[in-house]
Order: C-alpha cells, then sequence, then structure tokens
C-alpha cells in the first residue's frame, strides 16, 4: 500500500485528479447497480443510495485534506462574501445557484438521452455526476487553475459541508426540472445567471469560459469591485 501512495504521490496532479475521481465513480456506479437488481422497496433503496453516494462523496473529499466545516469553527447558512477566506465554506453562497443549475441541465440531458432509464436512476446517474465534479473540483489540479486564471486568488477548496450541500442544490434543481414547466425553468436559470453575475461579476457560465479558456477581458471586469 505503501508502495502504491508513494507511485501515486509521483502522478502529475491532472492523473491524480482522474484517479480518485474515477475511484469514486466506480464504486457509485456499484451503488446503481444494487438499486437496479434491488428486488424490495425501490424508493428507499434509491434514498439510502444516494444518501451513501454523498457521504461517500464527503469521504473522498475528507481524505483530500478538506476540513469538515469552515476553519473560523462556525456554519453559517449563508456567506455572500466571495472574496474572503469563508467563501465556500458554509452551507450556501452565491455559488449555490450555480448547483441549482446543474440540476437543470442534467435532468434535461438525462431525460435526453437516457429516457428509458426510470427517473429515480436518473437522479442517482446525476447525483454521481454532481459528486465526482466535487471531488475534482476539489483537487489541487483544479484548485491551482482557478487561482491562476479566475478571480478566485484565495480559493482553496470547498469545505465537506459546503461541497455536500451544493450537491444538494443540484438535486433540488433536478427535482424543479422534473415538475415545473420547461419554461419557468429556463427563464429561473437566466435570471439566476444575470443576477449572480450582477450581484458577483461571476456565475457559471463565466467558470466555465474562465476555466477552460481564460480572456483577459474577463478577468479584468471581474477583479473591479463588486456590490
Amino acid at each position: 500500500m505503501t508502495y502504491l501512495i508513494a507511485q501515486f504521490l509521483q502522478l502529475s496532479l491532472l492523473a491524480q485528479a482522474f484517479i480518485i475521481m474515477a475511484l469514486y465513480v466506480g464504486v457509485a456506479v456499484l451503488m446503481v447497480w444494487y438499486v437496479k437488481k434491488y428486488r424490495g422497496d425501490r424508493t428507499a433503496a434509491t434514498v439510502a443510495v444516494a444518501l451513501a453516494m454523498t457521504a461517500l462523496a464527503g469521504g473522498f473529499l475528507y481524505a483530500l485534506g478538506h476540513p469538515l466545516i469552515c476553519k473560523c469553527g462556525y456554519v453559517k447558512l449563508w456567506h455572500g462574501v466571495t472574496v474572503s477566506s469563508e467563501n465556500s465554506q458554509h452551507i450556501s453562497d452565491w455559488y449555490t445557484f450555480s448547483h441549482v443549475i446543474h440540476g437543470f441541465v442534467f435532468y434535461w440531458l438525462l431525460t435526453i438521452f437516457a429516457r428509458r432509464i426510470p427517473a429515480s436512476r436518473r437522479l442517482l446517474i446525476a447525483i454521481i455526476i454532481e459528486a465526482a465534479w466535487e471531488i475534482f473540483e476539489n483537487t489541487d489540479f483544479v484548485i491551482n487553475r482557478y487561482r491562476e486564471v479566475t478571480i478566485s486568488l484565495d480559493y482553496y477548496g470547498d469545505s465537506v459541508l459546503n461541497s455536500l450541500f451544493d450537491i444538494g442544490a443540484m438535486v433540488l434543481g433536478f427535482f424543479m426540472a422534473r415538475t415545473w414547466p420547461v419554461w419557468v425553468i429556463i427563464a429561473l436559470a437566466v435570471v439566476m445567471e444575470i443576477y449572480v453575475g450582477y450581484m458577483i461579476r461571476d456565475n457559471l457560465t463565466l467558470n466555465i469560459i474562465m476555466l477552460i479558456y481564460p480572456h483577459p477581458a474577463i478577468l479584468d471586469w471581474q477583479s473591479a469591485p463588486t456590490l
């Protein structure tokens, strides 16, 4: 085991990130397979597996060295100051809206490409994707990327608590997309992106752009004082 750990640490940060994420996805897929084969109460099994996958993601994040809660020592329901050491450390913040939109997108994509799969298992797949992203996002590779090309200069990763509630926000978005009319969900997503972008000069769209293809003009605009 010591030899394997030593070999792992010699890999690039990107390779380490993908291996960690792949380990989580592998275990989570086995859990979904269990629900498929389970012959008892499917609803109870789905809920149990969803909670187990979320807890497993929290375990991976804790193993990566992320604190259970904010290092400040207390928990807040909402933290609205993005340029601070407490950002992404509490239950919710401005980026929670992005995770709700993740739920919208995952519901629509899985409905289009996996329509024959029951909605309960589509939800589990969405949780796997969201949790895998939370794990990948909190590896050194992505954290360093955030700090290099975005306004998140003081970003050192999420607390476990924050990541778990981010997954919960995605689940909320998934259920909203399943329940509400498409036009309402589209309008809500647009409003959230515009409002969050106006308030903190960042949102899901800008986050994706800056991670994949950072643009100096966007970074300059984001570096200006927010409201």
